[in-house]
């Protein structure tokens, strides 16, 4: 019999777990002999009730939630000028004309009456020019590959075993992965992977390529009506780990016969959180060139990164990313707010690569025979954690109701006042579901995903378009948050007013945020509706979400 642990050991063991984000999830088993259990350890998310930094919170205010003296200052002077104007004017009514003296007070009112005016002129002027121009999201198309490209979770693990790269132990875990992956069986693979034997070739990988970006693109330009070679002014292309000379963005530019001052960037190393940074990237330029539009394109590349070694950690991108990728039509002309769906109202970016545990995380490496891939370390879901905590506290002022963020300020007071330590003050944490009628966060995986829902409190009605998402089309890196999008957009459930939170993770370690609000209703996509190859929900939106995830 098993010496029953003492107090001070449970005690000991807790305060262990706690400090290593560990949680334990016991699971009973019968077996022919005798009933058994199984103890699971994994890591969490941490609680962002217990642990609030401050400076970011003063960051979330600096950079949004309180405007700038440069944006209020001329607004706010500018009645009081026009009041004194006014009153001047009012005098010389009153002021008759005939001596001189009254002749040069006259004047003298005159031209006060044309200096306020003029100083009033000015500053509104400043103001109209200090204010942010805003952006657009004119429309988005998502990536449908074809039924050639389909496959099954079976017909995953088949193909995995059939190559002969892998052992016994490599197959095996890769089974368990794919059985827990909360993946369907209609993902897609582009053609070099499932070929036999796999073709690996540059060739192969711009095919990829080239399929996936100009099939979104070729959507969003019909949809739109825009002209690529005359009407898009700033390009940005993400993709994370294939970047070939000339550019994946010359490629765009090439095909479409682009106009030669257009203005192209091509992101390359950073991770499924890159689709965010090129919108942010893409405000910026509009933010400095009036009248103009910019097209995002977010993807990844499978076909020179699938990895065929035996090295678990490597192991487990291949069981969940699929191919897929997104582009995005923003525009800050007035020509286009009219038929816009959503307007940006603010970006979040968080990058924890200061740290060696985050920047080492995920990393692109060889590993003991050679073979490149992509390694997970174990602290990864840690990592995360605290990058998400970092980013929301960030985007709180700029997001939360003023009602929400007075009792957190007011929380904050009183602890500055109490002095409270870890016994007691603990500080009051806004609901964010009040800030935020659609979440659209990284379908990374089905266990980031689930502990994303936890440390946050949403509910399953709240997280349905990432898990559908991640069940329909596999990680699809950064292009996942769109896919998520066009689900809750599929289903109609995107009406004027509504606030949309994206959220990214990515290599480095990143964690980035988006908010929209939608300019109009969103009417749901008719079943097989050919005429829309914007949406990839097209086929299957009656059939989502499933009755389970696995």
């Amino acid at each position: 019999m098993l010496a029953r642990p003492s107090r001070s050991d449970s005690m000991e063991a807790t305060a262990v777990m706690e400090r290593e984000r560990l949680t334990a999830e016991l699971a009973f088993t019968e077996t022919a002999t005798e009933p058994s259990f199984v103890v699971k350890i994994r890591r969490r998310l941490p609680d962002f009730a217990r642990s609030v930094n401050l400076k970011y919170v003063r960051l979330g205010l600096r950079s949004g939630g309180l405007p700038s003296p440069s944006s209020w200052v001329p607004l706010a002077l500018a009645p009081p000028l026009l009041a004194a104007a006014a009153y001047s004017f009012a005098r010389l009514g009153v002021i008759g004309v005939g001596a001189a003296g009254v002749e040069r007070l006259h004047s003298l009112d005159m031209l006060t009456c044309v200096a306020w005016l003029a100083t009033a002129a000015l500053l509104l002027a400043v103001y109209c020019l200090k204010r942010p121009r805003p952006v657009y999201l004119v429309e988005f198309a998502c990536y449908k590959p074809g039924d050639e490209h389909a496959i099954s979770k079976d017909g995953f693990l088949e193909m995995t075993e059939s190559t002969g790269f892998f052992n016994a132990e490599a197959l095996e875990f890769q089974t368990k992965i794919t059985r827990r992956s909360g993946l369907g069986d209609r993902t897609y693979l582009p053609p070099g992977i499932q070929a036999r034997p796999p073709r690996l070739s540059m060739a192969e990988a711009r095919a990829e390529a080239a399929a996936v970006m100009f099939g979104c693109l070729d959507a969003l330009f019909a949809a739109t009506g825009v002209d690529p070679r005359r009407d898009v002014a700033v390009l940005v292309v993400n993709c994370s780990l294939f970047n070939p000379t000339p550019s994946l963005a010359s490629m765009v530019v090439h095909h479409y016969r682009m106009r030669e001052d257009v203005k192209s960037f091509n992101l390359g190393g950073m991770g499924c959180s890159a689709g965010l940074v090129a919108v942010d990237l893409a405000r910026d330029m509009l933010q400095a060139n009036p009248g103009c539009r910019a097209v995002v394109v977010s993807t990844e590349n499978i076909t020179l990164n699938w990895y065929f070694g035996n090295d678990r950690s490597m192991l487990l991108s291949n069981c969940i990313f699929r191919m897929g990728g997104a582009a995005a039509l923003l525009s800050n002309r007035r020509a286009d707010a009219g038929r816009a769906k959503y307007r940006l109202l603010h970006t979040v970016r968080t990058h924890k690569g200061a740290a060696d545990e985050c920047f080492g995380c995920v990393y692109q490496r060889e590993d003991g025979g050679g073979r490149v891939g992509v390694s997970l370390a174990r602290e990864l879901m840690a990592v995360a954690g605290d990058a998400l905590k970092t980013n929301i506290t960030t985007l709180g002022p700029l997001v939360l109701p003023l009602s929400e963020q007075l009792r957190f300020l007011a929380s904050l007071v009183l602890r500055r006042v109490l002095r409270a330590r870890r016994g007691g003050g603990r500080p009051y944490i806004p609901d964010f579901r009040r800030a935020f009628e659609h979440f659209c966060v990284h379908a990374g995986g089905r266990a980031v995903l689930e502990e994303v829902q936890r440390s946050l409190g949403l509910g399953d009605g709240d997280m349905e378009p990432s898990k559908c998402t991640l069940h329909r089309f596999g990680n699809t890196s950064s292009s996942s948050l769109w896919y998520e999008l066009a689900y809750a957009e599929a289903k109609g459930r995107v009406h004027r007013g509504h606030r949309v939170w994206q959220i990214g993770f990515g290599s480095g370690f990143k964690c980035n945020s988006a908010v929209w609000r939608a300019l109009r209703d969103v009417p749901p996509v008719r079943a097989n509706d050919a005429g829309n190859g914007c949406n990839p929900w097209v086929d299957s939106v009656e059939t989502y979400p499933p009755k389970a995830y696995v």
